[in-house]
């Protein structure tokens, strides 16, 4: 990263972006190119989505989970505004003209209703909606000037209020399209193209704001004075004028001054900080800008807030400054809620923005784990991070901890620069509290946000070492190691404190410096290892355990208790023990070297075997080769018998510590009883043993549950997933033994080994650590149909070897969209640990989170979602996925998924089989098509038109057909009998679902030849009876209008005469019907329609012989 320009210091606040709301608009499927979000509106509660098919979602803003969709048949959404003070209502206003107030009726759990309708604008584009700041009225401006308010009755203030029908009221016609309207205390706000116009609504007078017109699209708004000394004056009035100026007029309509902001606009833009991109300042001072402001809004604490289609402005008009603006790509709209910006983009995207001072700023991406972000703000703003006043929010403590988690290798300007701000800090004011003052000489501390001091006591000061005590360093590294080690020296403290005080002044004698507070009985080694394991990570596991180990070793040497009556005798005992103890590690180390080498050299002898093309190419040459290698593997690798490692540490360990524990207590005991105290060690002691085994058997239970879910192919418990190597293994020698170990994995799981060498399953779970994760996953892809258990036990160690990763805590608070972030920000990606954590989220979410999956293509492909999720949820991503793509690029992107091609066929089987209508509706009982059955809608259905529309051979699409008959999915039924050429089925079908538009479309199957269009009348007139009879006798219900309103006419001889006297002519096709002897007399209106069709045919003829006619004269005077 390059260096980062500090801004200006007349710059305090940011626009920063902390939520994606990409997942919400793809879970309500509204990232597609087919469906686009057309506007938005923010309250408290509530963030309004608009959409182009009239539909209104509202999505809870706690959460971000969907609550309600409210349709509208009358066009798309155009405006949408929440009531400020009852968001229990809403107005909607769409593209014919209609403005609708619902009430939500949330708080009874009723249904949404309708309270008040507008045709008032109908044929008119509505621009503006304002609700009325203590009513229930509606303001509503069009694109013709007219502005009309309507009242919304409420079902809360009695049983017959609802049914009121408040009349539409016209307020005011202005001379041109009503840009925006605003409402305060009693007076309505209008501006207009030319001019702003103020209306008190109650006495019904009416002023213009200024002298000047303008032309264009300029914004006004009311901008309240309800904070600090200015509380209870009335409110100002802010309107754009041309030239980056805003007017500052008062409540009665009087301009008081003009702001000019064009020179101010020359300073360089901010950057918008989110997880995105990497924030681009330009410190270069930028050009006078002249801007026409199309809308004005308040945002915050006395703001102003305005923006055009690339940028975002906001000002404070107080002291006619330029508090900020930002470069933000394709803005179409924006609405704000206090300092929150929702910003609608015209791709139909939405972001959500936060206007914050930069420590508010810093403090949020610290809080996110956002280090280079935050990073990145520190030192940009240097000017407000190094103040005093800052503290509160980012202490110096949390800067220190961002700076230990930025690399040097990877980002060393940055980490530099962060440095160059920390040495700038200044301390908190000391002058902000007396007692913050007297604390901070002994005391560290922080200030939390609700302004509580944490205080944190410091031990090992200044005025504890002018003491001289050596004993409370010692004292709060025992504290701070209690948290992870198993001490039980505080019950001997209290019946011994003599010894207690000898023992501590033994230690400042030997000048220790910290002491590890094991207790005397050694604890079993499971139990020891299971704690440590639970408590800290790997690493700190690891050093815990070495450091146990020598301070055992210093104890049997410097434990004070024992230096009265006892001392010859330990130091006899214990110097022999200490002896062994170094020659067993000896001995030990030397055979581990031993075994190295010996696996080294088995290792390199396998490699060269396999280089040989020969060897590599012949399964059983190769299968040879590895067998040699493999039992030196076991041997020096393998897991250790049950048996065997019960015995070792029963019998090398124990035994001998037993004979000294024995010696200990029994010195222990006289040592008490000299000093006339009851002895209560043994008992406790054994109560300890009993409270430690039973929590041993509770995690050797759970940890056999856990890994008895996948079982072995003879019924035995299946190995235990080992993740880490037992020994340490040279880099080199790690390469090769991956490439063997793999090489083994894949060879014994597709093809049968010898019986003696070890199955595919059981090597995967001995030998993890040394697989490639990749192969390993894509061969578990390949073979999960038959063997579902390798991919059972692939995502088991998976998920045990990424358990230690930062963001399954986040996963577990269980917020799906911060969830997603983190791993967003976990790129590049590597698929074996992705797909562990996205295995996660789905045992937690479930279907939302496999909608959300589609965005890490093509690291997770369909297959690894299919392996994971159910079916259902796994159609859900894959129509995601495919809707991702632009409609152009959609089939041939599905086509690539198809790997092999007969997923095609199984993926048509899955769409067909969910959320699809019911095979009575679309069926008969004897397997005809039903009435008007293809009028249903398809959960599926986008999904499905793509899949029948794949190339494929004959027999393919034969079957798909078969398929989509089955099923009742008469649309892809029709288009593949079409390209089969089966076209006799496809017009008898069409008859049955007597539909006429189905011969009419693109996709439609039309008649080619005369005896086609036979064929189709003779069906047609034995279709229509038994139609008629099913549509009267209703077996179908209603419920195909579920589907469209509107199927289009009927297939009847009279229908498709003139459908063929328009291709034909009306006297070709009267022959036709009387050759297939169906004897019709037509009706007026037909009868009319053929004679036009005459008089337009003869006029045609006409018209082409003239043509001829001139051609031909033309040609021969050219000829002369």
């Amino acid at each position: 990263m390059p260096l980062i320009p500090v801004v200006p210091e007349n710059h305090s606040h940011i626009l920063a972006e902390f939520d994606c709301l990409d997942p919400l608009l793809s879970a309500l499927r509204l990232d597609s190119g087919r469906l686009k979000c057309t506007c938005l509106a923010v309250s408290r509660k509530w963030l309004a989505l608009g959409t182009s098919a009239g539909g209104l979602h509202l999505i809870q803003r706690e959460g971000w989970k969907q609550r309600l969709i409210l349709t509208h048949k009358e066009g798309s959404i155009t405006q949408v505004a929440c009531c400020p003070h009852n968001e229990d209502f809403i107005a909607v206003s769409t593209s014919q003209g209609l403005v609708t107030v619902w009430e939500l009726q949330l708080e009874r759990r009723g249904r949404p209703e309708r309270v008040s309708v507008s045709w008032e604008h109908r044929g008119q584009s509505i621009t503006a909606l304002c609700w009325d700041s203590s009513t229930l009225r509606v303001f509503v401006g069009d694109s013709g000037g007219k502005v009309s308010f309507l009242r919304a009755g409420s079902s809360k203030l009695g049983k017959g209020s609802a049914f009121v029908i408040f009349p539409v009221q016209t307020v005011t016609t202005v001379d041109s399209r009503v840009v925006q309207l605003g409402y305060q205390d009693g007076r309505l706000l209008v501006s207009s193209l030319s001019r702003c116009y103020l209306c008190d609504t109650e006495k019904e007078k009416f002023w213009r704001v200024g002298n000047k017109e303008r032309d264009g699209e300029y914004g006004a708004c009311f901008f309240p004075q309800n904070k600090g000394l200015l509380l209870g004056q009335p409110p100002l009035l802010y309107c754009a004028r041309p030239g980056s100026r805003i007017w500052e007029a008062s409540f009665n309509g009087e301009v008081l001054s003009t702001h000019q902001f064009k020179q101010l606009l020359a300073c360089p833009p901010l950057p918008l900080i989110t997880y995105r991109n990497e924030p681009n300042c330009n410190p270069v001072p930028r050009s006078p800008q002249s801007i026409a402001f199309p809308k004005l809004l308040y945002l915050g604490d006395q703001n102003l807030l305005t923006w055009t289609d690339s940028a975002i402005y906001i000002f404070t008009p107080q002291n006619g400054q330029v508090l900020l603006w930002t470069e933000v790509k394709d803005l179409v709209e924006v609405a704000v809620y206090r300092n929150e910006l929702f910003c609608l983009h015209g791709s139909g995207l939405l972001s959500h923005l936060s206007l914050l001072s930069a420590e508010r700023c810093v403090e949020r991406l610290l809080r996110r784990e956002s280090w280079s972000l935050a990073a990145a703000v520190c030192c940009m703003f240097q000017h407000t991070i190094t103040t005093s006043r800052a503290r509160k929010s980012v202490p110096i403590d949390r800067l220190e901890h961002l700076r230990s988690q930025l690399s040097s290798s990877t980002d060393p300007e940055l980490v530099g620069q962060l440095e160059e701000v920390i040495a700038k800090l200044e301390p908190l004011d000391s002058a902000s509290s007396s007692r913050r003052s007297s604390i901070s000489s002994h005391e560290s501390f922080n200030v939390l946000d609700c302004g509580i001091y944490r205080v944190i006591s410091r031990r090992g000061s200044q005025s504890d070492e002018e003491t001289g005590s050596l004993i409370n360093p010692s004292t709060s590294e025992e504290e701070r190691l209690k948290e992870f080690s198993f001490v039980q020296d505080d019950d001997q403290g209290d019946h011994d404190p003599q010894s207690t005080e000898r023992m501590e002044a033994e230690r400042s004698d030997q000048g220790l410096q910290f002491h590890l507070p094991l207790s005397f009985r050694p604890k079993p080694p499971r139990i020891a290892l299971q704690a440590v394991k639970d408590s800290v990570s790997s690493f700190v596991k690891k050093t815990t355990e070495k450091i146990n180990t020598l301070q055992m070793n210093s104890e049997l040497f410097q434990r004070p208790e024992f230096r009265e009556g006892g001392q010859a005798e330990i130091s006899a005992t214990a110097t022999p023990y200490s002896e062994e103890m170094e020659n067993e590690v000896n001995d030990e180390i030397s055979s581990t070297e031993a075994d190295m080498q010996e696996l080294r050299l088995a290792t390199e002898r396998a490699v060269s075997q396999i280089q040989d093309p020969l060897v590599l190419l012949d399964p059983v040459c190769l299968g040879e080769a590895l067998l040699e290698w493999l039992p030196v593997l076991e041997r020096i690798l393998g897991p250790a018998e049950p048996r065997s490692a019960a015995a070792i540490s029963k019998m090398d360990g124990p035994e001998e510590e037993r004979d000294y524990v024995n010696i200990c207590s029994d010195q222990q005991e006289e040592a008490t009883c000299s000093l006339g105290e009851p002895t209560e060690i043994v008992p406790e002691e054994k109560k300890e043993t009993s409270e430690l085994e039973q929590k041993e058997d509770q995690c050797e239970k759970q940890l056999t549950l856990d890994s008895a879910v996948i079982a072995a192919p003879n019924g035995s418990p299946p190995d235990p997933v080992r993740v880490a190597s037992p020994k340490p293994i040279p880099s080199d020698l790690l390469t090769n033994l991956t490439e063997l170990a793999t090489l083994y994995t894949e060879l014994s799981c597709f093809r049968n080994q010898n019986e003696q060498a070890l199955g595919c399953l059981t090597f995967l779970r001995r030998y993890f650590f040394l697989l490639d994760q990749e192969r390993v996953r894509r061969m578990c892809l390949l073979c999960y149909q038959e063997q579902p258990e390798m991919k059972n036990s692939f995502t088991e160690a998976m998920l045990e070897l990424t358990q230690s990763n930062k963001v399954v805590e986040v996963f577990q608070r269980g917020d799906l969209l911060r969830s997603l972030r983190s791993l967003r920000e976990l790129q590049p990606w590597s698929a074996p640990p992705l797909l562990a954590h996205l295995h996660r989220l789905y045992e937690k979410h479930g279907e939302a989170a496999v909608r959300s999956f589609s965005q890490f293509y093509p690291t997770i492909t369909p297959a690894d979602v299919m392996t994971m999720a159910q079916q259902s949820h796994f159609l859900a991503y894959l129509d995601n996925l495919v809707q991702s793509r632009t409609e152009e690029h959609r089939l041939p992107f599905l086509q690539s998924l198809l790997e092999p091609e007969s997923l095609r066929q199984d993926w048509l089987e899955l769409a067909l089989t969910h959320d699809a209508p019911q095979h009575c509706d679309t069926l008969t009982p004897n397997g005809q098509p039903r009435w008007h059955s293809h009028c249903f809608s398809w959960g599926y259905g986008r999904l499905l038109s793509l899949l029948i529309r794949l190339p494929a051979d004959f027999p393919s699409k034969q079957k798909m057909a078969e398929t989509c008959r089955s099923h009742g999915y008469w649309t892809g039924y029709l288009y593949l009998c079409s390209e089969l050429q089966r076209r006799t089925e496809a017009f008898s079908t069409i008859c049955q679902l007597d539909d006429i538009s189905l011969l009419e479309e693109t996709d439609g199957v039309e008649p080619q030849t005369l005896d086609e269009w036979k064929l189709l009348i003779q069906l047609s007139q034995q279709c229509s009876s038994a139609s008629d009879s099913e549509q009267v006798s209703g077996v179908n219900g209603s419920s195909w209008s579920n589907g469209s309103t509107d199927c289009g006419g009927k297939i009847n001889p009279e229908n498709l005469t003139l459908m063929l006297a328009r291709t034909a002519g009306p006297d070709r096709a009267l022959e036709v019907l009387e050759d297939c002897g169906v004897q019709l007399v037509l009706s007026p209106h037909s009868t009319l329609v053929c004679e036009l069709l005459r008089v337009t045919e003869k006029r045609q003829r006409a018209m082409i012989q003239t043509m001829l006619e001139r051609c031909d004269r033309f040609l021969w005077s050219q000829h002369a």
